[in-house]
């Protein structure tokens, strides 16, 4: 632990990609997974919010805060799909843990490639319980940022070997190809989604447009497919038409905020839709046949970020991995936050 109260651990890009890579990204994905899977458990000594969101034209900035009555966590994350087209990323994130008896932070971490992390672990936890068992074969539509996160989740949870690839920007699915060289998969990029549909047990969709977009038609979607939607994050930004839904079970993270975000804003908002946690706690069936066509409306929760920070945190401390962040104000007395100011000032250099 950290000794001294003004000191905070903070986590830079650089430390996150020393941290995975030390992990293992297959295991640091198969960990992360089972500390999501544990906090789902417990889902109802959280406290839950929609995530508080300001949009504009260009995008979506948001904060998700949560907190399980010891541990207080946020995230900051934006959504801005033009942004690659200035060299910058689509989404960006930073995240905060705070012990909830002091107030005080106990991490700072970047969280834009653990937010990658964690939205495809949360996916593959899904798909253990949704899939089809056995399941090989997954179409990837849309091979931006995301892609390859969500390759390796599901081939470590899943086994998933086969991929098939389709990007509106074939550049991008030969990027995804060229980094999952090497990683035990058997890879075709194709023409057309329907061609990536083919043989496929499994689709992710996982766009970057904002706009209500028909990735997948119901013509496309045979039974027994289970489709983890990833893209529809925000109102107006859908990817599967609504025929699609009606014929589907869907299963949801948090129905207050997905109602708003995901797919299901298409339908009734009373349409009847299922809580992911209650079928990881057992309480839920989640596939019940081979023909059942199953449907997670993915679009992040703050829970997912909370144990993601967790994960973290506990990996920190045995690594070393972070830096000592001086963000908090100590005085001797906690009463005299003003005399600190002024001996600063004494103990500072006179200019020559």
């Amino acid at each position: 632990m950290i000794p001294k109260l003004n000191i905070v651990p903070f986590v830079s890009v650089d430390h996150m990609m020393k941290l995975v890579l030390a992990v293992g990204v297959e295991r640091f994905l198969i960990e992360l997974a089972e500390s999501i899977e544990t906090d789902f458990r417990r889902w109802e000594l959280f406290d839950k919010t929609p995530r508080v969101a300001s949009h504009s034209r260009e995008g979506v900035i948001e904060l998700m805060p949560t907190s399980d009555g010891e541990v207080y966590g946020f995230k900051y994350v934006n959504g801005h799909p033009k942004n690659t087209r200035e060299g910058r990323q689509t989404v960006t994130a930073f995240g905060v843990l705070a012990d909830v008896g002091t107030g005080y932070p106990v991490l700072l971490t970047e969280m834009t490639i653990l937010t990658a992390l964690r939205t495809a672990a949360t996916s593959a936890v899904a798909a253990k319980y949704l899939a089809p068992k056995n399941a090989r074969t997954m179409a990837i539509i849309g091979n931006g940022a995301q892609a390859e996160f969500q390759a390796m989740a599901f081939k470590a949870l899943l086994g998933i070997d086969k991929l098939r690839l389709y990007d509106i920007d074939r550049t991008a699915s030969t990027k995804c190809v060229r980094n999952l060289a090497g990683h035990g998969f058997d890879m075709t990029i194709c023409s057309t989604i329907e061609e990536a549909m083919e043989g496929a047990e499994i689709v992710t969709t996982v766009t970057a447009d904002k706009q209500n977009a028909t990735i997948l038609t119901d013509n496309m979607v045979g039974s027994g497919l289970h489709i983890n939607a990833v893209g529809g994050d925000c109102p107006g930004k859908t990817e599967l038409h609504a025929d699609i839904l009606k014929r589907s079970d869907i299963f949801v993270e948090y129905p207050p905020q997905t109602r708003i975000e995901g797919e299901i804003q298409q339908l009734a908002p009373d349409h009847p839709v299922m809580e992911l946690w209650r079928v990881i706690a057992g309480q839920e069936t989640g596939r019940a046949n081979e023909r059942q066509i199953t449907l997670f409306d993915s679009v992040g929760f703050a829970i997912e970020d909370f144990s993601a920070l967790r994960y973290v945190k506990r990996q920190i401390e045995q690594t070393g991995l972070y830096e000592e962040l001086d963000l908090l104000a100590d005085p001797d007395d906690p009463r005299d936050l003003f005399g600190m100011l002024l001996r600063a000032a004494v103990a500072a250099p006179t200019a020559a």
